[in-house]
């Protein structure tokens, strides 16, 4: 996993990089944490996944650094589920 500061226009927002052995691993896991998008963004935080073949970008936005560090913990925990339950994690 790798990050980098993305180029939003909130006040604060991080970039983790996700990348698997394959692209059918990376599709399970965006297929896993598509649905959740919507459903998880706060008031003060904002989500977006994307997908490139065998890499997953989360990008999350915050209004502030306390939004910003509850946003990625959220984020990586799904992300370790969604590993877990579809058989990629390591």
């Amino acid at each position: 996993m790798t990050s980098r500061k993305s180029t939003s226009s909130s006040p604060h927002d991080a970039v983790f990089s996700l990348e698997y052995d394959d692209a059918e691993r990376a599709r399970r896991v965006e297929r896993a944490l598509a649905p959740e998008v919507g459903d998880i963004a706060g008031e003060r935080t904002r989500v977006s996944v994307a997908r490139d073949d065998d890499q997953i970008d989360v990008a999350v936005e915050a209004d502030d650094l306390v939004a910003l560090r509850a946003g990625l913990n959220t984020w990586l925990t799904l992300v370790a589920v969604a590993e877990s339950a579809g058989g990629v994690g390591y």
